[in-house]
């Protein structure tokens, strides 16, 4: 996919914003045409399973955007919306009927689950070929190793901005800040197979601050609101800000901030996601390119 320059706009003196949201719009264009194309071959179109479990406010929240780009994309989306009391068996009853359903190419799970479910067991009870999050064994596995599979939506959006804006990473020095499964490992396996030399500090580093002085390119995504400094940043350092947490102001408005203190780091840096309008649309137009391979390995037989 190709798209403009670097934005014109600036977050500050020194550093230019990365237009996460704009990135992900052109992208879901790319992939409606796609998907209608697909349509065109096969008589097929791409379906996405969402299930949530239970009434938490911020996943039903993203769980209806999903089903609103999944039919923006020209792609079927099938909801199932299950109590927060439904069992383990259950569930994985569920996935094993997805998992056979020919209208179904992507299944998606929506963390995080009510306690007593095992997101372990019910993520690796997907298909890996209809694993559109990409955290199951298989396709984490096949990450690791550097084989084609479906990588886990947010670190793909991660890696797709700092393609379009950086370039060539060879050599650069990235430190990831955060080690979880969702974002931060297969974050750094997509960056060393850039050419990167990749650093992850996590709740036990000693000094994350002085590995982030050092780096070429930072992402955070620790779930600490505003946990990353301006003095932590080297001047012209690209930024990539993945939290994103909700604060009342005085007065009782609210805000959206991340797990970089914005104000502060935008001065020193030389690119640098917004909260919102950076990461958070690349996830879901990523979630979406998935679930377009997924339906390509499936009916065609295509690696992702």
């Amino acid at each position: 996919m190709t798209g403009p320059a670097l934005s014109d706009a600036y977050a500050s003196p020194g550093a230019r914003l990365i237009d996460g949201k704009g990135f992900a719009a052109r992208l879901t264009q790319d992939i409606a045409t796609d998907v209608s194309a697909f349509y065109d071959r096969h008589h097929i179109t791409p379906g996405l399973a969402v299930v949530l479990v239970g009434n938490d406010p911020a996943s039903e929240v993203y769980v209806r955007n999903k089903a609103l780009q999944t039919h923006r994309a020209g792609m079927r989306s099938f909801m199932h919306m299950l109590p927060a009391t439904t069992s383990q068996e259950e569930l994985l009853g569920l996935i094993a009927r997805l998992n056979v359903d020919p209208e179904i190419h992507g299944i998606l799970v929506q963390l995080p689950l009510p306690a007593g479910l095992d997101p372990v067991a019910v993520t690796n009870a997907i298909v890996p070929e209809k694993d559109v999050d990409g955290l199951g064994v298989v396709n984490a596995g096949r990450l690791t190793l550097g084989l084609p599979g479906i990588v886990p939506c947010t670190p793909l959006g991660c890696l797709l901005l700092l393609r379009h804006y950086v370039g060539d990473m060879r050599g650069q020095d990235a430190l990831v800040i955060g080690a979880s499964s969702l974002v931060g490992r297969p974050m750094a396996q997509l960056l060393l197979q850039e050419g990167c030399t990749v650093t992850v500090a996590h709740i036990d580093t000693r000094d994350t601050a002085a590995l982030a002085r050092q780096a070429d390119i930072v992402v955070v995504a620790t779930g600490v609101r505003e946990l990353v400094r301006g003095d932590w940043i080297k001047p012209g350092a690209t930024v990539i800000d993945v939290g994103i947490s909700r604060v009342t102001l005085p007065g009782g408005k609210t805000r959206l901030v991340g797990d970089v203190k914005f104000d502060e780091v935008a001065p020193h840096a030389g690119l640098i996601t917004p909260v919102p309008g950076g990461v958070g649309p690349m996830t879901i137009a990523c979630l979406l390119r998935n679930t377009l391979d997924a339906a390509r390995t499936i009916v065609e037989g295509r690696a992702c």
